[in-house]
């Protein structure tokens, strides 16, 4: 097990789990937080050994949000340098969460206890999240005076729908895992963390079993598809069946098939 910066990365088979570990803090996230995110998505996206990332946390919560002590140290006076300055530094934290949907390979966030501000903008980012049913969340930046900057105003309306998302920003207000279970932004509602682990974990397993090149591509072109025309989709993925389909995966596939064994991808 690999220690580093606030986390903690445990490979498992082909598997990375990715653990928020600062449990005092309530795994609040910091300006190191977010270029730790960057470093740990950077080196998933290019290790071939890894097929698919899980996000967990430490302690009672999953992230408090944004260290807001940490927040007010970046602030600077409130001349135009500072000004300019305060512009990098609000960019550069959003490349931590960038690098999370950026990354090649699946993700998912796996939520228990208080997935605060920045939490939210942290799933956000993620493929696919699970949760613990006493899970809570919340856009606080709006009751603390501050405009969500990390990305949760535009993906979450992707992932919810407008109509929520506006609600939920506008009000700042708590909501819990049926809830967001009901509006789409969880996958699954699980009673218990051992049992969201067991879930995620067989998820994850699930995912990885599939030839990862493919798995990879489906991944990008959804992102793609996410933001352009319907044609422009289409003819990505056209393009993208095209560079893939002479595989070795793709005949591993069908010669497992006419044998009638489970087929064993190598990503080439």
């Amino acid at each position: 097990m690999a220690q580093g910066d606030f986390f903690l990365v445990e490979q498992k088979d082909d598997v990375a789990w990715l653990t928020i570990n600062r449990p005092k803090k309530h795994n609040a996230m910091d300006f190191d937080f977010f270029k730790g995110l960057t470093v740990h998505f950077k080196h998933f996206a290019t290790d071939p050994s890894i097929r698919v990332v899980v996000i967990k946390a430490a302690g009672r919560n999953f992230t408090a949000g944004t260290d807001l002590a940490a927040a007010i140290s970046i602030l600077g006076g409130g001349a135009a340098d500072d000004r300019a300055d305060l512009l990098r530094k609000i960019q550069q934290l959003q490349e931590g969460i960038q690098a999370i949907e950026d990354c090649c390979k699946p993700v998912i966030a796996a939520v228990h206890g208080h997935c605060i501000g920045g939490g939210v903008d942290m799933i956000c980012a993620c493929d696919i999240r699970l949760a613990e049913k006493s899970s809570l969340f919340s856009i606080r930046e709006t009751r603390m005076g501050i405009v969500a900057d990390l990305g949760t105003l535009q993906r979450l309306p992707r992932i919810i729908g407008d109509g929520r998302c506006r609600e939920l920003a506008l009000t700042g207000r708590d909501f819990d895992a049926p809830e967001a279970y009901t509006m789409g932004l969880i996958t699954r509602v699980c009673d218990g963390r051992s049992r969201l682990y067991d879930e995620v974990e067989a998820l994850a397993r699930q995912i990885a079993e599939n030839p990862p090149l493919t798995v990879q591509g489906v991944k990008d072109v959804i992102n793609y598809s996410r933001d352009t025309s319907i044609d422009a989709g289409l003819r990505y993925t056209a393009q993208k069946n095209a560079a893939l389909l002479h595989s070795e995966d793709l005949l591993e596939a069908i010669n497992a098939f006419r044998e009638k064994r489970k087929p064993r991808f190598k990503g080439k």
